[in-house]
């Protein structure tokens, strides 16, 4: 394998907004269609590393395109070295924060920089880190939201069907406790009582409230409890993780490595979950996962599967591979799923190419 030096010549930054199957129904809202960030990274040597992010709010992207293009623009002509860029873009958002916006941008570039290293190597990502392509365990994040409990049985039944994933994502929170251990109930009964049910609070929940809620659902033997808190609340989510027999998972909300250090150190959770546009891309999830691995916690990814499912191979405590089909609308060969897994193709890069018919047709530009 010979690894090309390469030089950034520009950047193509394209906001979209795509259909989903099934709305998003959560605690932090209701979302029918889902904003993403195309990243094109074009180098001298006509090599194209490619990325997406998904900032959840579409009027985020008018602020966070034009701050990936400010990065891309102090770094043409250069070489790319996504460490150093990794550093550099960092230092260079001292002054405004190096969380929020300002890392989701850092973060969707280094990704586009890494695609293009592995593609320039004609290996695949994985390979080049220095791991192999091999299935990545995976559960179904595509439904089973806040919606109404009655339907909540048939919905699961589809999940499963889709590719037979090993587990479920499992939204909870409503109101009443009996509303959600009816969903819990109702879930079991289409995918069956062996089914790992990972359930999500999306943070919707005071720490007051959670302790009632997750005591009383302790006993019903969930894989995790997702987020009952707002996730910068490391002391209560450490109280939960000390208290309950079931694991508590976090981390989708970590901005850089630090911060997941941060919550290792007091205990704030049994399992970790980090989320690429936060976390710091490639060279953030890196440092992620020896943190994790130092820790023996077990670390499972936040959406962007296709460049998570790489990095799991290379992750000492690699759990679970959320799995969403939200981007494959804009894909031009999306990931396939066998047997409850996610076959990573033996394709250069990260191995995701836009389709461009479908990438016009998407097109924002409010």
């Amino acid at each position: 394998m010979v690894l090309e030096l390469l030089t950034l010549r520009s950047v193509t930054v394209r906001p979209v907004v795509v259909p989903l199957k099934r709305p998003v129904v959560s605690k932090v809202g209701l979302f029918q269609e889902w904003p993403m960030i195309l990243i094109d990274l074009v180098t001298e040597e006509g090599i194209v590393g490619r990325s997406y992010l998904e900032p959840y709010l579409r009027q985020s992207m008018a602020y966070l395109v034009p701050a990936i293009r400010d990065l891309a623009a102090a770094r043409a002509g250069k070489p790319v070295h996504p460490v150093d860029d990794f550093q550099q873009g960092r230092k260079s958002l001292n002054l405004v924060g190096n969380e929020g916006l300002s890392m989701i941008a850092v973060s969707g570039l280094d990704m586009a920089a890494w695609d293009a290293l592995a593609k320039a190597a004609n290996r695949p990502l994985a390979e080049l880190l220095g791991g192999s392509l091999a299935p990545v365990p995976t559960y179904n994040s595509n439904g089973l939201w806040l919606t109404d409990v009655g339907g909540l049985a048939a919905e699961a039944g589809e999940l499963m069907a889709e590719g037979g994933t090993k587990g479920l994502k499992l939204r909870l929170g409503r109101d009443r406790l009996a509303d959600d251990l009816a969903a819990i109930a109702a879930v079991r009964s289409a995918a069956g009582a062996e089914v790992r049910l990972m359930v999500d609070f999306n943070q919707g929940m005071s720490l007051g409230d959670a302790l009632h809620r997750c005591h009383a659902l302790d006993d019903q033997g969930l894989y995790w409890l997702e987020e009952p808190i707002a996730y910068d609340n490391l002391a209560g989510h450490a109280q939960l993780a000390r208290e309950l027999a079931t694991p508590v998972q976090l981390g989708e909300n970590f901005y850089g490595p630090r911060a997941m250090a941060e919550a290792v150190a007091i205990g704030a959770g049994d399992m970790v979950m980090p989320d690429l546009m936060r976390i710091g891309g490639v060279t953030g999830w890196l440092r992620a996962a020896a943190i994790a691995g130092a820790a023996g916690l077990p670390m499972s990814s936040h959406l962007y599967p296709e460049f998570s499912a790489h990095l799991l191979r290379v992750t000492e405590s690699a759990h679970w591979l959320e799995w969403q089909d939200w981007a494959y609308p804009i894909l031009a060969e999306p990931f396939a799923l066998a047997d409850g897994d996610l076959v990573i193709p033996d394709r250069p890069g990260a191995g995701i190419e836009w389709d461009e018919t479908a990438v016009k047709r998407y097109g924002y530009d409010g």
